[in-house]
């Protein structure tokens, strides 16, 4: 991003942490989806690349979490934490709206 976007927009901390929890929001989703898909599919082929993209997704989830733990990003195990971590990053992403009205 920018970096004169960023400090306008009081993203430039928070930018990585922005990017991570989308990304880790995703592969959650991800995770789901596949399977899901793979509880309704009844083709055998189907099922295998289901089963592939799946595999593929927890690995990608746990590298992000692992990511975010180490950045400290992501309190797994403390969700004070975690909660006033999540206050930050909504009212960043409030501010950031009313900024681009």
């Amino acid at each position: 991003m920018n970096t004169l976007v960023e400090m306008l927009t009081g993203m430039d901390k928070l930018t990585d942490q922005v990017i991570a929890t989308d990304f880790l929001i995703a592969a959650k989703n991800g995770v789901i989806n596949y399977s899901m898909a793979l509880t309704e599919t009844t083709s055998p082929k189907v099922r295998e690349v289901l089963k592939n993209q799946l595999r593929h997704a927890i690995a990608t989830h746990a590298t992000i979490t692992n990511y975010m733990l180490k950045k400290g990003y992501y309190q797994a195990y403390n969700l004070k934490e975690q909660f006033e971590i999540d206050m930050k990053v909504t009212e960043t992403a409030l501010t950031l709206a009313e900024k681009l009205k």
